[in-house]
């Protein structure tokens, strides 16, 4: 039997639970205590509903279409197909063809054609990889809509703390930009779950993705509840499970001043409430179901508020452990949690959960960004899949953009993940969890037609839909791109064996270290390939014929003797010799250190705790200044600095010094740290340091004080101030600000010795900004070095970008209609044939990537490697190492010689492949070899 779903929003915990879930008679249905009732027979029939679990009609299997089949939609037939059933534990897969008809799957493997006309379209899909429509087990799409508008902010309520008798259905905005971006990365259907700011925060909602001819939120829905339509259900028909939204710890906390205890007792409370209510229904039909009329002189019990309960998102033990609590107390059982980034700690608490463990969702790697998700670890999935618990991974949506939701279970994988549990954890583990795995999350016989055919294996970076079917309808008119051979392989992710342990033997938390530091001499051999930065650029300077991985790479200090063919190199070095470490990387790369470019990694630790960050920064345009800043006030970030955070020693070790070229203003609320809104106009002076230095003092930890100005032009708090306001300040300072502290600043952009970084993503601002350079140029006759960051709507105007030689630091690198003012996206294949960085190349626009959070900064080597998997081979590997590196430094103004720049070493693969990890950072700046 499926156990029922209960599930929350936005990063805690989620449950599925049918406490409460009681329907009633209508109002004067009341039985004489003397006599039997007219409506016996019907009380009877209704009260033997109630005790039956959520579940589907015995026959339903049996169907011959699907509830949601619309008339008219064709017959296919995908032919020799590589199939993921998601059966035997996921790891069945079956070469062979599926029929989709009437709005489900009629048959799998070796079909019988027979039965069905000749003019079923047929798509020979020629080997290609098939799985169930991914399914996003968390998500807010359509209730926090995209683009962000204040008039669609529908996925909380601030009326009160418990408030479960409100429904995101009610909400669902049937015009959210998410839908066909989701669908475009596979995903099929989505739990829509109420936001987080309340313990109890309302009913949740499983729907399907697509476009209806409804066009309206009911539509969307996959087995509504029958209470969604009417109060008085046929007792004949089987019921079906609904899902509440809880939440513990800080959301509700933040809104409603409450403490843990504050949430725990108003948990606890609602669920006496409707705890004592389920007693008095029981009662009622025990009493009805046993002839006991006389026992029955009242109404059937009934609280609408109460009807339905539980669901709720909880990060750490304390949560967990109170909720494990509860549902001992009051006798429930836990579908999932979700956001629990302490689950993987505490996983035999998770197993005394009434009814049995429950179902854990996550994200893969983000994490830290508040207090609760201190502890978040990237090994999560893998310990708890060896509990023997489910995982399931999830976007949040929008906190993650819902496309990538496959991402997550890739890096999942790559992190230890068992392949048929990553899988899993997007299709069958989902769907099982919220009480739909009889129709959806496998490719079974009778189940929906919702399937994905995918250009490479599942797991493989950057994995994308060529086609996907909802209900057996294609929804793409897809873009594909061809990948090598080897990308229809299950990558062979490194050995993460012995950080896993340190992870559980620290809590969480092992010790920060930077790699110890190598002998006098080191000899890395058995490489691959090797790249090394020349004028400015990266290229491609050996890499190794036939699979004879032959290279070599000789270093003293931390300089590089020789690199290229072992013939070649071994010269310089007795290998036996005295002070000589030789490592084997084992078919592993040496490319040049990556740059990271947007977040405050190195300005603070926990994003949401201003304790723990350089805080707030003044915004002369729209705050008001402290009198000893005085109005030229401008901040420089090197002043800030903070090192040895959880977040940046990681990225070092995955290869990401950093450059920090923007100060921001972290506001908590309705927004997460991963949204790019816009927050200040005025930003401060960038500075660049090495993110393996524990300490300011260290060697090498700041690599320059000063690198540029940063700015943001764009709609800030309630589109205050006008654009034109901030065109206008900004004309002033770089024709007449030339005064003061700031004034010497602005003095040198204008002269341009120092470049000018301006966060804009409307290709209308930007194509403003342009103009003014021009206007400024012409006044003082020097050219201005201006870069666009953010950029999402920077395509658009690539031409006139080229003419100014303006280049763009794109971030997100994979764009996203967060806003109006990044509406207008080229989001790439499928969706489109080329994506915006593709754009902007082909208009020779120096550009880089950036990332919008600092737990983000250690993916940029994924962010690369996808960048030149979308441009179907136009951008081979030494150029994408390009946009994360030399291109960076040029936009950003950190003048490096080649020489001094780290080297990073991989082992099992190269910088930007799924299969490598880094090993070890060379350093010239630091003058050692540190093994990581």
């Amino acid at each position: 039997m499926t156990r029922p779903p209960f599930l929350p929003c936005f990063a805690l915990l989620t449950v599925f639970f049918a406490l409460g879930q009681k329907y009633y008679l209508p109002s004067g249905w009341t039985f004489s205590p003397t006599s039997v009732p007219a409506h016996a027979a019907e009380t009877v029939a209704f009260c033997q509903s109630l005790f039956e679990p959520p579940n589907p009609s015995q026959d339903f299997l049996r169907r011959s279409r699907s509830d949601r089949y619309v008339p008219g939609t064709d017959t296919v037939l995908l032919k020799d197909a590589k199939i993921w059933t998601g059966e035997r534990n996921g790891t069945q897969v079956i070469r062979g063809d599926i029929i989709l008809d009437k709005g489900i799957i009629t048959d799998v493997g070796d079909v019988d054609l027979s039965a069905y006309s000749d003019d079923m379209i047929v798509i020979d899909v020629k080997g290609a990889w098939v799985t169930p429509g991914l399914i996003d087990t968390h998500s807010h799409i359509g209730d926090l809509p995209s683009p962000l508008l204040l008039g669609a902010l529908d996925d909380n309520s601030f009326k009160g703390t418990i408030q479960p008798w409100l429904r995101s259905l009610d909400a669902l905005n049937t015009h959210d930009d998410s839908y066909p971006l989701a669908i475009a990365g596979g995903v099929t259907t989505a739990l829509v779950l109420p936001g987080s700011v309340n313990a109890i925060g309302g009913q949740a909602y499983v729907i399907k993705l697509r476009e209806t001819k409804e066009r309206t939120p009911t539509s969307m829905v996959v087995e509504p509840p029958y209470h969604v339509n009417t109060t008085v259900p046929d007792p004949n028909l089987p019921r079906r499970w609904r899902h509440m939204k809880h939440a513990c710890g800080e959301n509700p906390g933040r809104t409603y001043n409450d403490t843990r205890m504050d949430t725990a007792w108003s948990m606890r409370d609602a669920y006496s409430a409707a705890f004592e209510l389920k007693q008095r229904q029981d009662e009622y039909c025990l009493n009805a179901l046993h002839g006991r009329w006389d026992k029955i002189p009242w109404d059937f019990p009934k609280e609408l508020q109460w009807e339905g309960l539980i669901n709720a998102h909880c990060y750490e033990a304390v949560d967990l452990d109170d909720l494990v609590r509860l549902s001992n107390e009051f006798k429930f059982p836990i579908a999932a949690v979700h956001h629990s980034s302490e689950a993987y700690l505490v996983p035999d608490l998770l197993k005394e959960v009434y009814g049995g463990p429950p179902a854990v969702a996550l994200f893969a790697t983000y994490g830290r960004a508040k207090r609760e998700a201190y502890r978040a670890s990237e090994f999560a999935p893998r310990i708890l899949a060896r509990q023997e618990l489910k995982v399931m991974m999830k976007s949040d949506h929008p906190t993650l953009n819902s496309r990538y939701l496959l991402y997550e279970a890739q890096q999942a994988h790559y992190f230890g993940l068992p392949y048929n549990h990553a899988i899993a954890s997007v299709t069958s583990t989902p769907a099982d969890a919220m009480g739909m795995g009889h129709r959806i999350g496998y490719i079974k016989k009778g189940w929906d037609a919702d399937v994905a055919i995918w250009d490479s294996h599942p797991l493989a970076l950057g994995a994308t839909p060529t086609q996907v079917f909802i209900d057996g309808i294609p929804q793409l008119a897809a873009y594909v791109i061809r990948k090598p051979a080897n990308y229809q392989l299950l990558p062979k992710v490194p050995n993460f064996d012995e950080q896993t342990n340190l992870t559980l033997q620290y809590e969480g938390l092992p010790p920060l270290d930077p790699g110890e530091v190598l002998d006098e001499f080191v000899v890395f051999k058995n490489i691959k390939s090797i790249y090394t930065r020349s004028l400015g650029t990266v290229e491609s300077v050996y890499t190794a014929q036939d699979g004879n991985n032959e290279g070599v790479l000789v270093t003293r200090n931390g300089a590089v003797l020789c690199a290229g063919v072992s013939t070649d190199c071994l010269g310089f070095v007795q290998l036996d010799g005295p002070r000589v470490k030789v490592v084997d990387v084992k078919g592993g790369s040496i490319s040049p250190r990556l740059v990271t470019f947007g977040s405050p990694l190195g300005l603070g630790h926990i994003d949401a705790e201003l304790s723990t960050m350089d805080g707030v920064v003044s915004d002369p345009l729209m705050d008001s200044i402290y009198p000893v800043q005085g109005e030229n006030f401008i901040a420089r970030a090197v002043d800030g600095l903070q090192f040895g955070s959880r977040d940046a020693l990681p990225t070092f070790i995955d290869d990401v010094p950093c450059i920090l070229d923007w100060l921001i203003d972290l506001e908590c609320g309705n927004f997460t740290t991963a949204v790019p809104i816009h927050s200040k106009f005025y930003a401060g002076i960038g500075t660049a340091i090495s993110l393996g230095a524990l300490r300011r003092s260290e060697r090498g930890a700041i690599i320059k004080e000063a690198t540029s100005v940063h700015l943001a032009v764009g709609h800030f708090r309630g589109g205050q101030p006008s654009i034109s306001a901030q065109i206008a300040a900004l004309r002033r300072l770089l024709k007449d600000g030339f005064y003061g502290f700031s004034g010497e600043w602005f003095e040198k952009v204008s002269k341009g010795k120092l470049p000018l970084i301006i966060e804009a993503h409307s290709a209308d601002i930007i194509a403003t900004l342009i103009l003014l350079k021009r206007e400024i140029e012409l006044e003082t006759q020097h050219t201005i070095k201006l870069t666009i960051a953010g950029g999402a709507e920077a395509h658009l105007v690539a031409k006139e970008l080229a003419e100014e030689n303006i280049g763009v630091i794109l971030n997100p690198s994979r764009s996203y209609p967060y806003t109006w003012e990044s509406r207008r996206i080229s989001p790439g294949p499928p969706f489109t044939r080329h994506t915006g960085l593709a754009k902007l190349l082909a208009h020779n626009v120096t550009v880089g990537i950036g990332c919008e959070a600092r737990w983000a900064a250690r993916n940029l080597p994924f962010d690369l490697g996808w960048a030149a998997i979308d441009s179907g081979g136009k951008i081979n590997k030494a150029e994408a190492i390009t946009l994360g590196s030399t291109n960076l430094e040029k936009l950003l103004g950190l003048d490096l010689r080649d020489e001094e720049v780290d080297l990073v070493v991989t082992e099992g693969g190269e910088i930007l492949d799924m299969e490598a990890r880094v090993v070890a950072v060379v350093s010239p700046m630091r003058k050692g070899v540190y093994r990581v």
